[in-house]
């Protein structure tokens, strides 16, 4: 299910080293979770999106100017990968 991108002034910034990350490293790596192991879950059931998508592989490489949300409604985080 797609929806749309967070406006620009919500999406906190992230710089990552090297040509890119896995969905899974970068949601500890942004603090959008606490441990590691709750990647697979959050993943799995459906609350991480990846511009605007859903996105149900943890292994997904993501790219400078990706945005990653975790959750939906008034408390979704959402990243930009710079």
């Amino acid at each position: 299910m797609r929806c749309p991108v967070p406006e620009a002034s919500d999406i906190r910034q992230v710089e990552i080293t090297g040509s890119g990350i896995r969905l899974g490293q970068l949601l500890k790596f942004a603090d959008l979770i606490e441990i590691g192991s709750e990647a697979k879950e959050v993943i799995a059931d459906g609350s991480v999106r990846v511009n605007g998508d859903v996105e149900l592989r943890r292994g997904r490489q993501l790219e400078r100017g990706d945005v990653v949300t975790l959750g939906s409604g008034p408390s979704a985080e959402s990243v930009r990968l710079i």
